[in-house]
């Protein structure tokens, strides 16, 4: 997907998520984890997830990468002022997790007025039940849910 974005000038944003190392922005629902010595996401953790992308995703000069401080990738970040300067009027969004990162970064794109793309093969939850009550509460409230095939073959069109 992110091969094909690429090669029809779709802009790839790569959005992570990082904590300060002293987890002076770790939020409240995270915060007795982070104390009690759970620090994922944050430099010097033995299992930092996250802020590395991997090397299968590539890197290419067009990409962006941002660094989100919540579940959104809006939330105090530059991502809609970004997004409007490019001109952007459509998200394909893909990643982990979908009840939370995929879904308020969801929410807050329709909240926004973006036409929102899900790509249901191309996110994940720890259980399928889980993806696929977030998938269909996505749809209830305007995202398109639709897999990569599809849209590789909207793409491929003229």
């Amino acid at each position: 997907m992110i091969r094909a974005c690429r090669d029809n000038a779709v802009p790839v944003f790569f959005i992570t998520r990082s904590y300060a190392a002293d987890g002076s922005d770790v939020e409240r629902a995270r915060r007795a984890v982070w104390e009690a010595g759970g620090k994922p996401l944050s430099p010097g953790c033995a299992k930092e997830i996250s802020a590395k992308m991997p090397e299968a995703f590539g890197r290419d000069a067009r990409d962006r990468q941002l660094v989100k401080p919540r579940y959104s990738a809006f939330f105090a970040t530059g991502l809609d002022l970004i997004l409007r300067r490019l001109g952007v009027r459509r998200l394909i969004l893909i990643g982990t997790t979908t009840p939370n990162c995929i879904r308020t970064t969801c929410y807050d794109a329709l909240s926004l007025d973006y036409e929102v793309t899900v790509l249901s093969d191309c996110t994940s939850s720890k259980i399928a039940e889980i993806q696929e009550s977030n998938l269909r509460d996505m749809a209830n409230v305007g995202a398109e849910i639709a897999s990569s095939e599809t849209l590789l073959q909207k793409l491929a069109r003229p």
